[in-house]
């Protein structure tokens, strides 16, 4: 099974199990292993899955500033989550592939593979939303009939972004490309390095 096919299979199983309770404070209960690739990629879409929602919900009109400001935070708390799981699943690639000799011309590419893999979670939602949008019974035939024409855009998607995912392993494998791991070294969640936090002292 390649890959991307494995991500995607997971993908579908963590949205389904979260819409089973459909609440952003249902524990996941991933069914892999810990620190296997399958128990990042389960984690990582339930990561998406759940900030997804937070996402709808921090958008009500009608919200309370209280609420809003709470919710902002557990987006905030999630998007730190993210990011570091996707540096937890590039240097799962890297230990597999920085061992395999370079090509004289190998490159490196513009973006790392758990970063096209954190596309895919956030696709898969978009499709299963979409999915959602066009056959929801209380919406209009127009409504319905552009969801479709979004969601074959968006399937098309998903199989490209497969394919190309794929293709660079491939080329990791065989030493045409070879990959670095770059922290992404956000600045405003440390106390150290935001000066509002660090001037409150």
């Amino acid at each position: 099974m390649k890959f991307s096919q494995l991500s995607n299979r997971i993908f579908r199983r963590v949205i389904n199990d979260y819409h089973l309770s459909d609440h952003i404070d249902t524990p996941m209960i991933n069914p892999y292993p810990e620190n296997s690739i399958e128990g990042y990629l389960y984690l990582k879409c339930w990561i998406d899955t759940v900030q997804w929602h937070l996402e709808d919900l921090i958008r009500d009109p009608a919200i309370d500033p209280v609420s809003a400001l709470e919710l902002k935070r557990h987006i905030d708390r999630s998007n730190q989550e993210r990011t570091d799981l996707v540096e937890q699943i590039d240097t799962y690639f890297w230990n597999k592939y920085h061992i395999i000799e370079k090509q004289p011309d190998a490159t490196i590419n513009t973006e790392s593979p758990a970063w096209a893999v954190d596309r895919l979670s956030i696709l898969a939602l978009k499709i299963y939303h979409m999915q959602v949008e066009a056959n929801r019974y209380n919406a209009s035939g127009e409504h319905k009939e552009k969801c479709r024409q979004k969601l074959d855009v968006l399937l098309q998607q998903r199989v490209d972004l497969s394919m190309a995912l794929d293709q660079l392993l491939e080329e990791y494998t065989t030493g045409k490309k070879y990959m670095k791991v770059y922290r992404q070294m956000k600045m405003y969640n440390d106390p150290a390095l935001n000066p509002v936090l660090y001037n409150q002292k």
